[in-house]
């Protein structure tokens, strides 16, 4: 099994997996929807967009043609970037690059300093731990060599003793890229579940003419 497909196919069980399935706590998941909701007025994001934003929010209208990170450095950034990537790729539906989810994460750790070492130390634990076993930084790893890094820190079947620091810090990070790409407008639609989809129509929404409500059909 790849670290891709450790994210099951994009329907009903990945929102069980975003609730449970990644260790993550229900009070936990609440707290970082809560902080997404409020990233949705930050208008720095180029690809992220919250899934409930609103279009007459001006803020959401026009983003910038490039994001410029708020807490990660230039060699951190990609590394967030490649890691959502393989957590969530694309394989033929848009994944987690598509969805910008590396902004939200940037967004949310630098908004939660609680997180921050945490965030800080696991890259720096994860290029070291390349240069020593693969003599290259992470980034510069071939897709296949990063799998093969990162397999013993996602499975428990493959954890290796001493590579406790790495393991909790991948938890982590996958953590964030699922909440990050269901809480995006991209992954929220690649829910396959009639529940969580937004109505066409609502009769307590105040503008049922907005591109956000047309995706469905309308109720009968």
């Amino acid at each position: 099994m790849s670290l891709g497909t450790a994210i099951e196919s994009r329907g009903q069980s990945d929102s069980e997996n975003l609730m449970a399935g990644q260790g993550i706590q229900r009070r936990e998941v609440l707290r970082i929807l809560g902080t997404a909701a409020a990233a949705a007025q930050f208008p720095g994001f180029s690809k992220w967009g919250f899934a409930c934003g609103h279009i007459g929010n001006a803020a959401l209208q026009i983003k910038p043609a490039t994001y410029s990170p708020q807490f990660f450095t230039t060699a951190e950034y990609p590394m967030v970037e490649r890691l959502a990537d393989i957590i969530i790729p694309n394989d033929g539906t848009p994944g987690a690059k598509e969805a910008g989810v590396a902004e939200f994460i940037d967004f949310m750790v630098a908004n939660d300093r609680e997180t921050q070492y945490a965030f800080r130390m696991g890259l720096g634990w994860l290029n070291a731990h390349s240069e020593q076993t693969k003599g290259k930084r992470f980034v510069e790893l071939t897709r296949e060599q990063q799998n093969s890094l990162l397999e013993p820190l996602g499975f428990k079947d493959k954890a290796r003793a001493g590579e406790e620091t790495g393991q909790r810090f991948f938890r982590m990070m996958r953590e964030y890229t699922v909440t990050g790409f269901y809480t995006s407008e991209i992954g929220y639609k690649a829910l396959d579940n009639p529940a969580l989809k937004f109505y066409s129509e609502s009769p307590e929404c105040p503008h049922k003419g907005d591109p956000e409500h047309q995706h469905l059909l309308p109720q009968s």
